[in-house]
């Protein structure tokens, strides 16, 4: 159980639980915002091309099969009296598309955001890296200067040469 425990805490301590909860949470509310955006900017639009009907109620009644009995139900009315009615299935259109377009608005911000996050990323790997190469172009440099400054030792071939024309000029 301590091995467990200790496994979940440095889970937790790594930010991974943490940064899911926080895109959760604000997920969630960002969520709202597009349900609102939708019901109450892009829908009224919407309504003015469909002359005016509430978009979210659009629907469209199903027929009832000839072979299966009709079931009622019982409304009161405004007057307070009680009315039968059949009741009547219906495929409701309106609620699924103003839900795709929350989706496609959700989606449009999702791709903006995580367009800006690869462009901060990628203009912070260009900067390490232009500065892991100016690094290693200065290194280069004070290695070719330090060379200058102390020319390499003669190999031993060079030494043998030089040991041998010595003693061929006595």
């Amino acid at each position: 159980m301590s091995k467990l425990w200790e496994e979940f805490k440095v889970f937790i301590n790594k930010g991974n639980a943490m940064a899911l909860a926080v895109g959760t949470i604000i997920g969630g509310a960002f969520g709202n915002i597009t349900k609102s955006v939708t019901n109450d900017l892009i829908m009224p639009l919407v309504n003015i091309f469909m002359g005016g009907t509430d978009f979210s109620d659009a629907k469209i009644a199903l027929p009832r099969m000839p072979w299966v009995e009709p079931t009622y139900e019982t409304i009161v009315g405004a007057d307070g009296a009680e009315i039968v009615q059949e009741v009547q299935n219906y495929l409701t259109y309106g609620n699924f598309i103003s839900a795709v377009i929350n989706f496609l608005i959700l989606a449009l911000v999702v791709f903006f955001i995580v367009k800006a996050m690869n462009k901060m990323s990628e203009a912070a790997t260009r900067k390490e890296r232009e500065e892991a190469e100016a690094a290693a172009a200065a290194a280069a440099a004070a290695a070719a200067e330090e060379a200058a400054k102390n020319p390499p030792a003669p190999t031993a071939e060079e030494l043998l040469t030089e040991i041998r024309d010595l003693l061929k000029n006595k």
